[in-house]
């Protein structure tokens, strides 16, 4: 029966992928930032669902339009968990682009890759990024570099985080969460050290269901500031947000996607 499960879902989310590629392709090319959005999250909600992943936004501050939102780092679901309540143009390891599809999507979406060490490509990105920015979109990063074991937040590099003070915008701090039904970790969903993509995804499909949190923290000031001043206040706010381990009593007053 778990078997049957898994070929099932694994089935769904081919087709649902093929459904992507397909918009990516015949819509994205023409539409607009209002209709690119609506696609993202509608596509997005989808394959959480399909995934046995359930949304919650947690009780906290309303997520802005026009901001450079940051947020810790726990699994491949990241990008979609953030874009099925609040779409944002992504700025991403390189490693991710060669995922199977998802890479791909990711790319179609808008999504900006990194390749580590590269200080050149980096000052490149970092313009693009405060040129977006500066045009009203909102822009999301993961400033660990790395997926980290859930619950602890490593240390956040600096460097873009510099976007927000050039572009003039409030940087905003998100903090994610994979629950349980008891309100506990999802050890599942966990994605460091030695666990491959398809190792991942195998285990989330075949896996209890899976609570997703999102909680959009306080804005912080970008104007004026110092972007290592930026970093740490984020990462101060995103680990007092993932305290304490059972979250169920925020979770209760959450709205679910």
């Amino acid at each position: 029966m778990i078997r049957l499960r898994l070929a099932w879902r694994l089935a769904r989310v081919i087709v649902h992928l093929l459904a992507g590629l397909a918009t990516c392709a015949l819509v994205f090319p023409w539409a607009g930032r209002r209709l690119r959005d609506a696609a993202t999250r509608r596509w997005s909600r989808r394959l959480l669902a399909i995934c046995n992943v359930r949304v919650e936004e947690a009780p906290g501050a309303p997520a802005l339009e026009h901001a450079l939102f940051v947020a810790n780092h726990v699994s491949w679901l990241d990008i979609f968990v953030l874009n099925s309540l609040h779409p944002c143009r992504f700025v991403a390891k390189a490693e991710i682009r060669s995922w199977p599809v998802l890479g791909w999507l990711a790319a179609a979406a808008g999504t900006v890759f990194i390749a580590r060490g590269n200080r050149r490509e980096l000052r490149h990105i970092f313009k693009g990024i405060v040129s977006v920015l500066r045009q009203g979109e909102r822009v999301a990063f993961f400033p660990e570099g790395t997926v980290g074991q859930q619950g602890s937040v490593l240390p956040f590099h600096a460097n873009l985080f510099e976007a927000a003070i050039d572009a003039k915008v409030a940087l905003q701090p998100c903090a994610l969460a994979y629950l349980d039904e008891a309100g506990a970790w999802h050890r599942g969903v966990d994605y460091a050290g030695d666990v491959s993509f398809v190792d991942s995804i195998v285990t989330i499909l075949g896996g209890a269901p899976v609570r997703a949190r999102v909680a959009c923290l306080a804005p912080i000031a970008g104007e004026g500031a110092h972007r290592r001043e930026l970093a740490q206040a984020a990462h101060d706010a995103i680990q007092a947000a993932l305290r304490p381990v059972d979250a169920s009593p925020l979770l209760a007053q959450s709205g679910s996607v």
